[in-house]
């Protein structure tokens, strides 16, 4: 039986509902700020006709009579006064007006729970920050919280959301494990649960704890508005960044501040190194840094996982390779040391006879491996060559070859990372849950904010060369062939793929559904000649196992 039309008003966007919201809200609100004087008025009389009632019952019933005689010779004096009536109205106005003004309270201070709260933060803190010689001590058992708290700030349930704590000049704020120590016990009393950021100023002796918003989790994959060479991570806090740039967030659009990063011929940081957990969000990084890519470079793909996460990217204008076995990432990162080399020797001839740089040695090339420490142990256990050895050459040369290399991996795995990808990829993003201890080993400074222990995927920290640790939120850019993706997910990350290799038409390709699997593509003829550049194919997924 065929179905039936919804209707109009139940099939329409939900904006005009939004839309429709707004405005009777906006009109509510200007309603009542025109009414204000007779809402004022009308509850101005209402007390007073309740205290008239209230005083009426509690007259005893042998004096009602000459009271209620009493109050009939007035109305009458005031109706034969002149202008009597005037009066009594203006009279009775002014005092329901007195009567229905309802003045603001201020709040002066804390309240008997939020005190309790900052005495014992108070009392806390004291085997921190007291010493048994100290002449003055400001933190002592059973002394004044005020002293030492504030610019405090409590939420809607009574936990502190702000607080500046002023400490003893004789405090190791110089050392990382007394700070941790204040840190972790500052996180404990305030409320687990939620992310705390902390400045130490440590020229005056204060401390700054803060806490911060969750970043937003609804900016999808999009073109963002950034030039040649620039390529957005992700998404941070507002003061972290100087610069935010127009995003699509859920239904509306918004300004976000993002971490941007800077490749090229003069960038300091020419290699990301992505670590996380399994299902922490580095093959959505790596997946929306492709797709950034794709619109001025080429890109070459190495899968290590063997899940076909990339396989939206096979065949697609720009993408020279999508491997995911040992033997074609092997002959695809040998062709890249070659191309890297070849890109430096005709640089170095045109400088020498004072041309220009050839055009293809300007076009950039990105090489993004995803989990290599899987075609390591495979490698090993072959007899054969560690496709990370391939990477030495790319890494050391890529910046002046306009060359770009792009590592991701597990945090369990990262001692099985080479020297060369350590030591050449200054820019660092760790995903997901992880020890202090080693986000700092990682990143090469501790992040400011306590992590929460429930991170959602993409949601991590990001340090670039010798900048500051910033939070990171990346966008959403899952995997179009997944079942599991939305449709609006999925819409979004196929309206971003360049169109397929030698098709007339370079539009993005049309929307797949979740039912509907991708085609596979047929594997071009491996007699390609080199300068083609390697070859690509769909290599059978290879496991840890197999």
């Amino acid at each position: 039986m065929a179905r039936r039309p919804l209707p109009r008003i139940l099939s329409s966007s939900s904006a005009s509902i939004t839309r429709s919201r707004e405005i009777a809200r906006t009109a509510a609100d200007s309603a009542t700020d025109v009414l204000h004087p007779l809402i004022t008025v009308g509850r101005g009389l209402r007390r007073l006709a309740s205290a008239g009632r209230q005083r009426w019952a509690a007259t005893p019933k042998d004096r009602r009579g000459p009271a209620l005689f009493l109050v009939a010779a007035c109305v009458l004096v005031v109706a034969l006064i002149p202008y009597g009536p005037l009066l009594a109205l203006i009279t009775v106005m002014a005092a329901a007006a007195w009567k229905g003004h309802e003045p603001t309270v201020v709040k002066t201070g804390p309240d008997e729970a939020e005190t309790a709260r900052l005495q014992a933060l108070y009392e806390a803190l004291v085997p921190y920050f007291a010493v048994p010689d100290d002449p003055a001590p400001l933190f002592s058992h059973g002394g004044a919280w005020d002293e030492a708290f504030s610019d405090y700030t409590f939420d809607g349930d009574g936990r502190l959301t702000a607080l500046h704590v002023a400490y003893p000049a004789h405090f190791t704020d110089g050392e990382a494990a007394s700070r941790t120590r204040i840190e972790q016990l500052l996180h404990a009393k305030s409320g687990r649960g939620r992310e705390y950021r902390f400045d130490w100023d440590e020229e005056g002796n204060r401390l700054a704890m803060s806490v911060l918003p969750a970043l937003s989790t609804t900016i999808a994959a999009q073109p963002f508005v950034t030039g040649p060479g620039e390529t957005v991570l992700g998404f941070t806090d507002p003061d972290a960044v100087r610069r935010t740039v127009p995003v699509q967030d859920g239904e509306g659009q918004s300004d976000a501040p993002p971490v941007v990063w800077r490749t090229g011929a003069r960038s300091t940081e020419p290699h990301l190194l992505v670590v996380g957990e399994p299902g922490s969000g580095t093959t959505t990084l790596l997946r929306s840094i492709a797709l950034q890519a794709l619109r001025h470079g080429d890109v070459v793909i190495i899968e290590g996982s063997g899940t076909g996460e990339y396989a939206c990217l096979t065949g697609r204008n720009g993408v020279l390779a999508v491997e995911c076995g040992l033997s074609g990432a092997l002959s695809t990162l040998e062709w890249a040391a070659h191309e890297t080399e070849r890109r430096l020797i005709a640089a170095n001839r045109a400088r020498q006879s004072g041309h220009p740089t050839p055009e293809d040695t300007r076009r950039p090339l990105w090489i993004l491996v995803d989990r290599p420490s899987v075609f390591g142990h495979l490698a090993a256990a072959d007899g054969r060559t560690d496709p990370q050895e391939l990477l030495q050459v790319p890494l050391r040369h890529g910046r002046a070859a306009s060359v770009t290399v792009v590592v991701a991996d597990q945090l369990d795995t990262v001692d099985a990372l080479s020297d060369a990808v350590r030591h050449h990829t200054r820019a660092r993003v760790v995903l997901g849950s992880a020890p202090d201890g080693q986000i700092e080993a990682l990143l090469g400074a501790p992040p400011h904010t306590t992590p929460t222990p429930g991170t959602p995927p993409g949601r991590g920290y990001a340090r670039l060369g010798s900048g500051p640790v910033l939070r990171l939120q990346v966008p959403a850019t899952p995997d179009p062939y997944d079942e599991a993706t939305s449709e609006a997910h999925r819409t979004a990350v196929l309206d971003l793929l360049p169109g397929r290799q030698g098709s007339a038409n370079p539009a993005p390709a049309p929307r797949q559904t979740a039912a509907e699997p991708a085609p596979m593509e047929a594997a071009p003829p491996e007699t390609a000649p080199p300068e083609a550049g390697p070859r690509v194919r769909e290599a059978t997924p290879v496991t840890a196992e197999g």
